[in-house]
């Protein structure tokens, strides 16, 4: 499904392919040869979504776009299954497994893996060629750090200095869920306006 948000349409190249139960919405451009598999979601919410060439989206992913924080994929990336790239940038080469999340402000270095349902915190940044395990976090900047599942308390002291309600939510720690939430359904709000296209997009020239 295609959907203009915003006023912005998807741009697909005639060498992509997106499955008929996917979504694109908004300004989501999708490089050469990219895959977007069913159930995957790629919405530029205020801010865009843009894929190099050869990327694949697996099933059920969800990848968004934010004003402060588009979402820039390089080339020959992997976007596993029930995977979350929210507001991040993923450089070429990177493997983003089944479950693993990136949040806003974040950044994949080349030829990186995000293991199994490992996160890459707010505002964080992953040196090219790392490795997070499986189910481990990373966090830290100018260079992320690893933490087990466990060390709670290790992580904390890293991750308050990273504001994750500043950059995802636009409010001081502390502010209320009820004021974030009141903020959120306004943001989102712009969805109403939403139009389902009828047909492709003028699809983008392919190099091939």
């Amino acid at each position: 499904m295609l959907i203009e948000h915003r006023g912005q349409r998807p741009v697909v190249p005639a060498s992509a392919y997106v499955a008929p139960t996917a979504v694109l919405c908004g300004a989501v451009i999708l490089g050469e040869r990219a895959r977007v598999l069913h159930g995957a979601v790629l919405t530029a919410e205020d801010g865009e979504v843009r894929t190099g060439e050869d990327v694949v989206v697996m099933e059920n992913a969800l990848v968004r776009g934010r004003r402060r924080h588009p979402v820039l994929i390089g080339n020959a990336v992997l976007i596993g299954p029930h995977a979350h790239v929210n507001g991040a940038r993923i450089e070429d080469e990177v493997f983003v497994a089944t479950g693993a999340s990136a949040f806003p402000g974040a950044v994949v270095g080349a030829g990186s893996e995000l293991r199994i349902n490992s996160v890459l915190h707010a505002n964080s940044i992953l040196p090219p060629g790392s490795v997070v395990p499986i189910g481990w976090i990373a966090a830290g900047a100018p260079e992320a750090k690893l933490f087990a599942p466990g060390q709670h308390d290790e992580l904390w002291e890293v991750q308050r200095e990273l504001d994750f309600p500043g950059t995802v939510y636009g409010v001081p720690r502390g502010t209320s869920m009820r004021d974030i939430m009141a903020r959120q359904a306004e943001h989102f709000a712009a969805h109403l306006d939403d139009r389902v296209l009828d047909a492709d997009p003028d699809p983008a020239p392919s190099a091939d």
